[in-house]
């Protein structure tokens, strides 16, 4: 989207309008650098849907039962949204910029800020109903956003329709505790300054209602997670969210690049124990012992990072907000077998699962053949 070299403002919309003349008159991606090559994906995609960039741009609303379903199926994302909407806004209260909330078909849910209802172009998109999606209007931040899965920023002559060129727009997609993508954010403005900043505010946003919803679900414990070295208990951290025998509840996204995840058949649970290379009863006792020291977290691919494990009534003076359990996950800690007995059941699954080698169940554990005998009790062999 942006040159290595320094141009104008007006210079630079000269370059895109060219782009968008070659794209419409040759059918190709243009190869410039002016234009990030999901904006020409998503020009692409409009022409093969048939949309001619001159033609007017109806920004209609779903029917009232529509939009009813739609903010029914997203209340646990409204609410998650709504205390991390209040901060955007006061952070873009100058800019003449507001926010919108969208489901995963483009369909706004909600909309906060400075939306001037005396400017036709902003009323017409800032209204909760209004299908913004890219086979609706275009290329917009909401819809690359969506198609794209990456945090995009927009501005003017970038956008598909010649109707839309009066509009910049940053936009990240949201994603639900299990990795789905369940809508986008955006922060749009008419006539504005050129901002490309606000593509890290608006993803940043959209990380901390990712967590807030991730920490709506009931838990037993959390686990933050990062490189060792890294802070822990600020906004960067990876999140997995357990219940009291170890499976994964959900996790954000951090978490999903920070721990591989195993390959499973869809709705398949996940457990600590297919994560991490130590006993999961380990993690309960740290938290229950120690929830503000740092634990080592071994990874099967032979990786380590840090965590803190913390019961969600310690989480609490922590940065993100904490979810209210249920009544049957409070009080007690989970029913978990003495350390001892999970680390040898944890060396004998890898015994198991190497078919009976030894060495390369060593191996795997990072420890030596010796250990292994020695913590099943068999100091000659198996």
């Amino acid at each position: 989207m942006l040159s290595s070299a320094p141009t104008s403002p007006a210079h630079r919309h000269a370059l895109i309008a060219q782009a968008r003349q070659s794209l419409l008159a040759d059918g190709a991606a243009p190869l410039r650098a002016e234009v990030e090559p999901w904006i020409a994906r998503s020009w692409q995609r409009c022409l093969a849907q048939g949309l001619n960039p001159t033609h007017r741009v109806a920004f209609d609303a779903v029917s009232a039962t529509a939009l009813r379903r739609s903010q029914e199926q997203n209340h646990h994302l409204l609410r998650a949204a709504r205390p991390v909407l209040q901060q955007l806004t006061r952070a873009i209260a100058g800019m003449h910029y507001f926010a919108m909330l969208t489901d995963a078909r483009g369909i706004v849910v909600d909309v906060q800020g400075h939306c001037d209802p005396g400017d036709p172009r902003a009323s017409a998109i800032g209204r909760v109903g209004i299908d913004l999606s890219e086979a609706a209007v275009g290329t917009t931040a909401i819809g690359a956003a969506l198609a794209e899965l990456q945090p995009v920023w927009l501005h003017r002559g970038e956008h598909f329709f010649d109707d839309n060129a009066s509009y910049s727009c940053a936009g990240a997609p949201l994603f639900d505790p299990q990795g789905q993508c369940v809508g986008m954010l955006d922060l749009t403005g008419v006539d504005v300054p050129e901002r490309p900043e606000l593509r890290h505010l608006v993803a940043r946003s959209a990380r901390a209602m990712e967590d807030a919803l991730l920490l709506q679900l009931p838990h037993a414990l959390l686990l933050r997670v990062n490189w060792p070295g890294g802070p822990l208990g600020s906004e960067g951290d990876g999140l997995l969210a357990l219940d009291g025998d170890g499976f994964v509840v959900g996790c954000n996204s951090m978490a999903r690049q920070l721990v591989p995840q195993p390959l499973r058949t869809p709705g398949a649970p996940t457990h600590a124990s297919d994560l991490l290379a130590m006993p999961w009863a380990m993690l309960f006792d740290a938290a229950r012992r120690h929830p503000a020291q740092p634990i080592d977290l071994p990874l099967w691919s032979g990786l380590r990072l840090q965590a803190l494990a913390q019961r969600p009534e310690n989480a609490r003076g922590t940065s993100q907000p904490v979810a209210t359990l249920s009544p049957a996950l409070v009080g007690a800690p989970p029913t978990a077998a003495p350390l001892r007995e999970a680390e040898t059941a944890l060396i004998r699954q890898a015994v198991q699962d190497a078919r009976g080698n030894v060495a390369e169940a060593a191996r795997v554990l990072g420890i030596s053949r010796a250990t292994v005998y020695r913590k099943l009790g068999h100091p000659k062999g198996l």
